[in-house]
């Protein structure tokens, strides 16, 4: 009697086994996919979120930007509105040189003093809504392009402002 009771075909039983692990195994895949995705999407957005809206908040000031031709020097001012920037790049093209300047507070860099100041002198980063010149030397032509990139929570953003004509400086 006990026969009669136990199913003699047990492929059926089988079958279900195996789809029951296939959307295990599937469910499975699917959250670590997921998760992947996820935290790559999140730390996009986390860098992207420090440069976000300020845009405009790093300028130059084309009023102070200007050549000096006795001096072989170009001059330029920086503005930064009400943000907290890390650091400034500032990119200085001219048919003379190509000149990068990484402006941190507390350091020295070649070939860039503060404008009231003599070379070497530590170099200082505008503070929130406050600007500053600089005096880049070393430039035996008018300078074709400045462009400006802040670094901000430890992100560099775009270049947020630019100048192509550069005035040679009076008096």
């Amino acid at each position: 009697m006990t026969r009669a009771l136990l199913p003699r075909n047990r492929s059926g039983l089988s079958a279900i086994v195996i789809t029951v692990i296939l959307i295990a195994l599937s469910m499975a895949a699917i959250v670590l996919v997921w998760v992947f995705i996820n935290n790559i999407v999140k730390g996009q957005i986390k860098s992207s979120e420090a440069c976000f809206g300020n845009f405009d908040k790093v300028s130059i000031n084309e009023q102070y930007t200007c050549y000096d031709s006795a001096a072989d020097l170009i001059r330029f001012s920086l503005i930064v509105g009400d943000i907290d920037v890390d650091k400034i790049i500032v990119s200085v093209s001219s048919a003379s040189a190509v000149k990068s300047y990484t402006i941190i507070n507390g350091t020295t860099i070649p070939g860039l003093v503060m404008y009231s100041g003599e070379s070497p002198q530590t170099i200082i980063l505008p503070g929130k809504n406050s600007g500053l010149t600089y005096n880049a030397t070393g430039f035996a032509s008018t300078a074709d392009l400045i462009q400006i990139a802040p670094v901000i929570g430890g992100t560099q953003c775009e270049a947020s402002d630019s100048v192509s004509e550069i005035e040679v400086c009076t008096g």
